[in-house]
């Protein structure tokens, strides 16, 4: 039985609304318990305007993704003109279909959003980033980019970042790295990936960690199968 207040980390949803109502059902968040999304809550899937829409007026925290990043860069400087977002389509189709279905007069409201969305948040003993940090560079000296694109010289670390804190992050598809079979986590040196590819046919799993009770929910946006899981069954260690 779940006890105290839960301290739950969702992974990259990429559009897939139906998932995490699924997802958000199964874990079944109270009113005093913290929900934080890793970022990546668009493109990909086919309700990215509906997973924005919900996570901005819930009471959860988000931070920033390199696809909410991306998105901000394409729509910079520019006048959100009928020609402008058909434009968007031939690059985000599904997302701006979502926005047509939707309401695209949310559009403007979502970039600011984004705009102002953290790159990380520093919970104590638990560091919530999209992609992870650069371990050659201090914090201060990190950027957006490390941010929200990092990959391979964070997962390869030879030690934590943090003496005291566990980074938690996303980004990667879990299954992207050798040996890892879909719908597990990956723990480094440090660091622990939660993003478990819900958007490809090769996995289907979107994860919730509760890190307070060391659960592991998971919602399959292909099957609509969802499994409860301890974090000492689900994780696989590299490194």
């Amino acid at each position: 039985m779940a006890t105290g207040v839960r301290r739950i980390f969702i992974g990259d949803v990429h559009g897939n609304y139906d998932g995490l109502m699924l997802l958000l059902n199964t874990i079944s968040p109270l009113n005093n318990d913290q929900v934080y999304f890793l970022g990546d809550l668009i493109n990909r899937g086919a309700k990215s305007a509906q997973v924005v829409e919900f996570v901005r007026q819930s009471p959860y925290y988000c931070v920033l993704g390199n696809h909410e990043q991306m998105f901000l860069d394409y729509f910079q400087s520019k006048k959100i003109t009928k020609q402008v977002i058909e434009k968007a389509a031939s690059t985000y189709k599904e997302t701006i279909n979502s926005y047509l279905q939707l309401d695209i007069s949310l559009l403007p409201v979502h970039l600011e959003w984004f705009s102002n969305l953290p790159v990380y948040l520093d919970l104590g003993d638990i560091w919530a980033v999209h992609a992870g940090v650069n371990p050659q560079l201090s914090l201060d000296k990190q950027t957006q980019k490390e941010f929200c694109w990092i990959r391979q010289p964070f997962y390869s670390s030879s030690k934590p970042y943090f003496p005291d804190k566990l980074i938690i992050a996303g980004h990667t598809p879990t299954f992207k790295f050798g040996g890892v079979v879909p719908g597990k986590l990956v723990q480094g040196n440090g660091w622990l990936d939660i993003d478990t590819g819900a958007y490809d046919s090769r996995s289907g799993w979107l994860t919730g960690l509760d890190m307070t009770n060391r659960k592991v929910y998971q919602a399959n946006v292909f099957s609509r199968k969802t499994r409860v899981l301890t974090l000492e069954d689900v994780v696989q260690r590299i490194g």
